[in-house]
C-alpha cells in the first residue's frame, strides 16, 4: 500500500507523537521469556513436587523440605543453562560470522550472488536492485551483517547477557517455586494441597496473561493455557506420591 504524505498540523503531529510512544508503543527487547522460563519452570516443578510428597508422607515438614531443596537445586540448573545457553548462541553467531567473511575472499562473486537473491526475492529488480547490491557490497562489515541477519536468520548476542539472563532465570524460578510452598507454612498438609494449585494456577494464568499483553495474542486465552498445561503437569506428581503413599507408622 503506497501512502500519500500530506502536510499535517502541529495538533496531528503531537497527536501521532502521544499514539507512537504511549498509546500503542514499539516493545523494547526484555527479559520477559527468561522470566516467563523460571518462573513458569519454578511454578510447576516445585508444585508437582511438594503434592508428591504431600500425597506420599502427609508431612508438611517434610514437604517444605523437599520444596526448598528443589527450589535452591533448580534455580541454580535453570540460571546454569541460560547461561551456558546464551554463550553457545553467542558462539555460533561469532563463528557463522567469521566464517562470512572468509567467503568475502575465497567466494565474492557467490556471495554478491546471494546478497542479489535477497533482495530480488524482496521484490526489487533492475537499477534499483544493482543499486542496492552495490552499496551493500561496498562495505564489508556491512556485506557480513546483512548476510547473518538475512540468510543465516541470527543477531549479535552480548556475552555480558549471559550473565543476566543466567541471573534473571535463576532469580524468578527461586520466586515461582516458593509459591506453591508458601501454604505449607500455615496450613494443613489437605488445606495447603488445594490451597498450592489454586495460587500456583493463579500465577501461571497471570504470566499467560502479561505475555500475551505485552506480545501477541489473548490474555484470557493465553493464561488458561498456561495455567491448565501447569497444573496438569504438575498434577502428575501427586499422581506418583499417591501411588507410591507412605504407610503409617504403627
Amino acid at each position: 500500500m503506497i501512502l500519500n504524505m500530506k502536510p499535517i498540523t502541529h495538533d496531528q503531529l503531537i497527536n501521532e507523537v502521544l499514539h507512537h510512544t504511549q498509546t500503542d508503543p514499539h516493545k523494547r527487547a526484555s527479559g520477559l521469556s527468561d522470566f516467563i522460563l523460571g518462573a513458569q519452570d519454578g511454578l510447576v516443578n516445585v508444585l508437582g513436587v511438594v503434592l508428591g510428597i504431600a500425597a506420599a508422607t502427609n508431612d508438611a515438614r517434610i514437604v517444605l523440605v523437599a520444596g526448598l531443596a528443589t527450589t535452591f537445586a533448580e534455580s541454580i540448573s535453570m540460571g546454569a543453562v541460560a547461561y551456558t545457553t546464551t554463550l553457545a548462541d553467542a558462539d555460533l553467531y561469532q563463528s557463522e560470522q567469521e566464517r562470512e567473511y572468509r567467503h568475502l575472499i575465497e567466494a565474492p562473486n557467490l556471495e554478491i550472488k546471494e546478497i542479489r537473491d535477497i533482495y530480488q526475492s524482496k521484490g526489487f529488480e533492475g537499477e534499483l536492485l544493482e543499486r542496492i547490491v552495490e552499496t551493500i557490497t561496498a562495505n564489508r562489515d556491512v556485506w557480513v551483517a546483512v548476510m547473518m541477519a538475512e540468510e543465516h536468520q541470527l543477531a549479535p548476542i552480548d556475552r555480558q547477557s549471559a550473565i543476566r539472563a543466567a541471573l534473571l532465570v535463576g532469580f524468578s524460578a527461586v520466586v515461582g517455586s516458593l509459591v506453591p510452598l508458601f501454604p505449607f507454612v500455615f496450613w494443613s498438609v489437605s488445606t495447603s494441597m488445594w490451597l498450592s494449585v489454586l495460587v500456583t494456577a493463579l500465577m501461571l494464568f497471570g504470566i499467560g496473561a502479561y505475555k500475551a499483553r505485552v506480545t501477541v495474542g489473548k490474555p484470557l486465552k493465553s493464561g488458561f493455557e498456561m495455567a491448565l498445561i501447569g497444573t496438569i503437569s504438575a498434577l502428575a506428581g501427586y499422581l506418583v506420591g499417591y501411588l507410591l503413599k507412605v504407610p503409617p507408622v504403627p
